[in-house]
C-alpha cells in the first residue's frame, strides 16, 4: 500500500557531492519521521540523518557539517545533500519513513526503500 523510492546515488570522487531523494507514495495517511540509513558490506545498518514532522534533525557524528537532510511534507519527499564526500561514506543508502497507512491510521510503522548505492572513490 505504501511505496518508498530512492534515487540520486552514484560514483563520485572524494570531496564531491551527491543529493539523494526519497519519495513515499500510495495509501499514506500521515508521516512522522523521515530518515536515511546506510550499510556497508559486512557492517550494520546505521542512522545517517533523520528529520521529524516538526523539523527536528539528527545526524550521525561522522556526517555532521557535511550532510544536510530536508523534507517537503506536501510531496512526501525527503532529501539528503551530501558534500565533502569521503571514501568511508561508501555504502548502500536506505530511505526510512515512519508513518501510517490510510486503512490503519492509528498504527505507526517503518517503511523502507530498496536502497541506492553511493560509491566514493578516485
Amino acid at each position: 500500500q505504501v511505496q518508498v523510492e530512492e534515487s540520486g546515488g552514484g560514483l563520485v570522487q572524494p570531496g564531491g557531492s551527491l543529493r539523494l531523494s526519497c519519495a513515499a507514495s500510495g495509501s499514506i495517511f500521515s508521516i512522522y519521521t523521515m530518515g536515511w540509513y546506510r550499510q556497508a558490506p559486512g557492517k550494520q545498518r546505521d542512522l545517517v540523518a533523520s528529520i521529524t514532522r516538526g523539523g527536528s534533525v539528527n545526524y550521525a557524528d561522522s556526517v555532521k557539517g557535511r550532510f544536510t537532510i530536508s523534507r517537503d511534507g506536501a510531496k512526501n519527499t525527503v532529501y539528503l545533500q551530501m558534500n565533502s564526500l569521503k571514501p568511508e561514506d561508501t555504502a548502500v543508502y536506505y530511505c526510512n519513513i515512519e508513518g501510517s497507512a490510510v486503512l490503519t491510521p492509528e498504527i505507526r510503522r517503518d517503511y523502507w526503500g530498496q536502497g541506492t548505492q553511493v560509491t566514493v572513490s578516485s
